[in-house]
């Protein structure tokens, strides 16, 4: 495993926020190449965007989560994006500029620039469901095209979506700054359309900070619109159990969790692999 941080405005000569404390790191966790085994290999990449209402980044759904899908053969990227008091589209340009720029580095990653999936937790969960559905928005059009932030897969932990009846209002104020306009524009289920990539989400029953009637509403929206879409809903388990296992969550935090929590990540590499994500072999000169 090499680990490697980037400063995505550095890296992309994106325009920075006015204010101080932007964040807009990049930790990228890449497979190591064998050349014993298979020098030329390439590996699908996820790009994780923490929760933390809009207000900080989880540590706990970060590299915890990172290194579940290392050790699936994914290479796995981290975000920790810029919040409050950084309003949209401060955060939404960062992970756009990020996906952009896991594609343009392809060939140093050995990643496959036709198997990228973003995974997004609670309000990174609704970070990365307006990266998906708003990419042609006009705040983000100084920073490339449709094109180069188009995703392969969407994953969604008991995410954020939507801004309307029962939902996480501080999220909502975190990132619009109490603008009740932007609020209702950015409420995930208005932004459905044709032609998204499918995605897979899964939430708890009982989830007391997020709930989880906004996940059932954006489902909805989705089988609308032709999206192909995975979903499970467990019953019991709270809020924030990131990989749903004790790598990432307190031993009595756990003791009143659906059994099967814990394997949602394999449940997602199947999705992925239903949608054709995996290890592929890249072409090699014939040797004379």
């Amino acid at each position: 495993m090499l680990i490697k941080k980037y400063d995505i405005y550095e890296e992309t000569g994106m325009k920075e926020p006015e204010g101080k404390g932007r964040a807009g790191i990049l930790t990228a966790y890449l497979q190591d190449q064998i050349p014993t085994m298979c020098p030329r290999r390439t590996f699908p990449s996820v790009l994780i965007l923490p929760g933390g209402s809009y207000e900080f980044t989880s540590k706990r759904e970060a590299e915890p989560v990172a290194l579940k899908f290392l050790a699936y053969g994914y290479n796995a990227f981290v975000l920790e994006y810029s919040c409050a008091p950084f309003k949209f589209p401060v955060s939404l340009k960062e992970v756009l500029a990020s996906v952009k720029f896991i594609r343009e580095k392809a060939e140093e990653f050995a990643a496959d620039p036709d198997m990228v999936a973003l995974l997004g937790f609670s309000a990174g969960g609704h970070l990365a469901g307006t990266a998906a559905f708003m990419s042609d928005a006009p705040e983000v059009g100084d920073i490339g095209s449709p094109s180069d932030f188009r995703l392969n897969a969407l994953l969604l932990g008991y995410p954020v979506t939507v801004s309307h009846g029962e939902h996480h209002e501080q999220s909502f104020k975190s990132l619009t700054g109490g603008n009740e306009e932007l609020k209702e524009r950015l409420s995930l289920d208005r932004l459905v359309r044709a032609g998204l990539p499918p995605v897979f989400l899964w939430h708890t029953r009982n989830d007391a900070s997020v709930p989880v009637i906004g996940s059932l509403i954006l489902a909805e929206k989705l089988v609308e619109a032709g999206t192909d879409l995975t979903m499970h809903i467990y019953c019991r388990g709270k809020h924030g159990l990131s990989a749903g296992d004790d790598t990432c969550n307190a031993f009595w935090d756990l003791e009143d969790v659906s059994k099967g929590v814990d394997g949602w990540i394999n449940e997602a590499i199947i999705f992925l692999k239903e949608h054709g994500f995996g290890i592929t072999e890249r072409a090699m000169a014939v040797r004379r």
